[in-house]
């Protein structure tokens, strides 16, 4: 059983930053790969970010490439989410997932994900 706990969401402006935690429990994290995903009221559950095992290997969706950066400190068994330039579409709850296959794909589909966080809110006024 692995749990994901987020911390780190919040209100910002517009062109303001954030930086997203995520704290895994499990004694294998650093064989995980994990993701970033947000949802926002009325919308689909969309792809943000994913990492590979090591960090070395990152996937960003266009929407926020060049704004956020994904990383992980495997000795911490945490995964961050470094959010800059925030736009109002921002707006959503973010939830980190992990694919605890064993699998070395980056994927932006949800259904690869096995376990998933409660979310953090973030806020961007414009």
């Amino acid at each position: 059983q692995v749990q994901l706990v987020e911390s780190g969401g919040g209100l910002v402006q517009a062109g303001g930053s954030l930086r997203l935690s995520c704290a895994a429990s499990g004694r294998t994290f650093s064989r995980y790969v994990m993701g970033w995903f947000r949802q926002a009221p009325g919308k689909e559950r969309e792809f943000v970010a994913v990492i590979s095992w090591s960090g070395r290997g990152v996937y960003y969706a266009d929407s926020v490439k060049g704004r956020f950066t994904i990383s992980r400190d495997n000795a911490k068994n945490s995964v961050y989410l470094q959010m800059n330039s925030l736009k109002p579409e921002d707006t959503a709850v973010y939830l980190c997932a992990a694919d605890t296959s064993g699998g070395y794909a980056l994927t932006s589909a949800a259904e690869r994900y096995d376990y998933w966080g409660q979310g953090t809110q973030v806020t961007v006024s414009a």
